[in-house]
């Protein structure tokens, strides 16, 4: 499992996309074209291309044009699951949790934002995450919320670094002798943390649940040095990712 067959990763698409409205008054955010090309078809043919096997999109918003869109493409001929999330949007860690049944429990997920493009490599991000509970993509980037990594890159906490506030399960986690980075959206989960999430709500952030159990799981950052990442969450970023495409 370092990039073949067996790999199998998941497209969390089932968000409402409020931030590209007016686009998203009619349309999925993941059907959202850029280039001519919608967000998802673009996640899809990267995971395709980094060896995924089974890909599970979860769906919520506008759920029956992605279904249809996956339909009339068959599958990209990729063996692709929708995970139904009609009845109520679950959030990214619920989301996980109702797709669990779809995966294999034999192998991690590299779970993707359909809103995210970078020069990431996948299948290699993938094989680093088989050696971890769980495997986040992380970069410099400035921001105002920063996840916190002991020297080792193991996930210790999290920050907002204009509030102060400070979550961990180590109440006396000082975020000053942390390396602080920020999530890129991407990242590698083993099957072996879901019996883990057994006493969340049905609907939960991932974030969420790996700060709440990585004092127990062995949660790790990956930093990539010369990350290009954008992230297609607005409407002013639709033409730079044009243009980031193009360069990618």
């Amino acid at each position: 499992m370092t990039g073949g067959r067996e790999m199998q990763a998941m497209v969390f698409a089932a968000g409402l996309g409020t931030r590209l409205k007016p686009l998203t008054d009619r349309m999925p955010k993941a059907l959202v074209p850029v280039g001519g090309e919608p967000l998802l078809r673009r996640v899809l043919r990267r995971l395709d291309s980094a060896g995924a096997g089974r890909v599970v999109v979860n769906v919520h918003h506008f759920a029956g044009q992605i279904a249809d869109y996956l339909s009339a493409n068959a599958n990209f001929g990729m063996d692709i699951r929708v995970s139904d999330e009609s009845a109520r949007l679950l959030d990214t860690g619920g989301g996980l949790r109702k797709a669990a049944p779809l995966f294999s429990p034999d192998a991690p997920v590299l779970i993707h934002n359909v809103d995210i493009m970078s020069n990431v490599d996948l299948a290699g991000l993938y094989a680093a995450g088989l050696h971890s509970d769980a495997l986040l993509l992380v970069s410099g980037r400035k921001t105002k919320r920063y996840l916190l990594f002991d020297s080792g890159m193991r996930l210790v906490g999290w920050t907002n670094t204009e509030t102060g506030e400070v979550r961990s399960p180590y109440p006396a986690l000082d975020p000053e002798a942390c390396r602080m980075y920020a999530f890129a959206g991407i990242h590698v989960f083993s099957p072996r943390l879901f019996p883990l999430m057994d006493g969340f709500p049905d609907k939960f952030g991932i974030i969420d649940f790996y700060l709440k159990v990585c004092s127990e799981a062995d949660v790790r950052g990956f930093l990539k040095p010369d990350l290009r990442l954008l992230d297609v969450g607005k409407l002013d970023t639709l033409a730079e990712a044009e243009a980031f495409a193009a360069t990618l």
